[in-house]
């Protein structure tokens, strides 16, 4: 059984050190509940949106400066963590970090440009749909918008890269109806690619954006498995029958007739991590 720990919390836009603070605190939490995974929501380092921050060099360095401090400090369990990621360009990214150690990289391939979102126009869009494997279980990681494309990273992720378990973390605004909405395309997504689906949302306000939670968790089969609370923080901790996905896909002929383009999905490897004997869960 792979346990996975979805943190919902309130991060601060520009407030770099406290929001690292916050993300240690539930990763310990995480970690003292038996988790495998933790996972802590879009650009939960920067705050969501960060807007013009962005345009400033010495935010961007302080974000990594940031970053690196935390990464050593979160021991014993495999975290994913939104920050902004920097080369030549700057992306809305995920770090995946194994026990102490950076083991990889995640950058948001779809970058939305309607409504309240201007996200093309701070970052440079990802190109490529990592996984990452251990003996225990393959997950992929997106961010947001990915999720909701039906031909996007989940679907490589789960067909050609045979992840188990999707991990997408999200800043996803509320408004009315959107919570159905959100969670009829989650089942979709999972039972279509006959995978697992932890999507973790923040929560808070931002100006005139309101985040409200509402984590939630789907088998493969797009069974709802569990749900976080709206508008509250919250560690959500789940156990994930993972076994079952192998099963299901034996029994499902539809991911072995995909036509899947060219390219390969990178398979990272991490250290094993399904930890036993687990505490109950409070």
């Amino acid at each position: 059984m792979f346990r996975i720990a979805l943190a919902q919390m309130n991060a601060t836009v520009g407030d770099l050190e406290g929001n690292a603070e916050k993300i240690l605190r539930f990763a310990e939490e995480a970690r003292k509940e038996g988790a495998d995974l933790v996972a802590f929501p879009e650009l939960a380092l920067t705050g969501y949106p960060p807007e013009d921050l962005l345009l400033k060099p010495s935010f961007i360095e302080g974000n990594l400066r940031v970053l690196r401090e935390l990464v050593p400090k979160l021991k014993g369990i495999i975290s994913v963590v939104g920050f902004v990621d920097k080369d030549a360009d700057i992306y809305n990214a995920a770090a995946i970090v194994a026990d102490g150690k950076m083991v990889g990289v995640y950058h948001k391939v779809y970058l939305p440009n309607y409504g309240v979102f201007d996200e093309d126009r701070y970052f440079k869009p990802g190109s490529e749909y990592p996984v990452f494997a251990s003996d225990d279980l393959t997950f992929g990681v997106n961010i947001c918008e990915d999720i909701w494309y039906p031909g996007g990273p989940t679907y490589f992720q789960s067909l050609k890269g045979d992840a188990d378990l999707i991990v997408n973390i999200s800043s996803s605004p509320y408004h009315m109806g959107k919570g159905h909405h959100r969670e009829r395309m989650l089942s979709t997504r999972a039972s279509d690619n006959i995978v697992i689906v932890a999507f973790v949302n923040m929560v808070g306000g931002q100006d005139e954006l309101v985040f409200d939670g509402h984590s939630l968790v789907f088998d493969e089969r797009g069974e709802k498995l569990a749900e976080g609370a709206w508008f509250e923080e919250e560690l959500l901790v789940v156990d994930l029958p993972v076994g079952e996905v192998f099963r299901t896909r034996l029994h499902d002929p539809r991911r072995r007739r995909v036509n899947l383009e060219e390219g390969e999905v990178p398979r990272i490897s991490v250290p094993k991590f399904g930890r036993s004997p687990k505490p109950p869960i409070s």
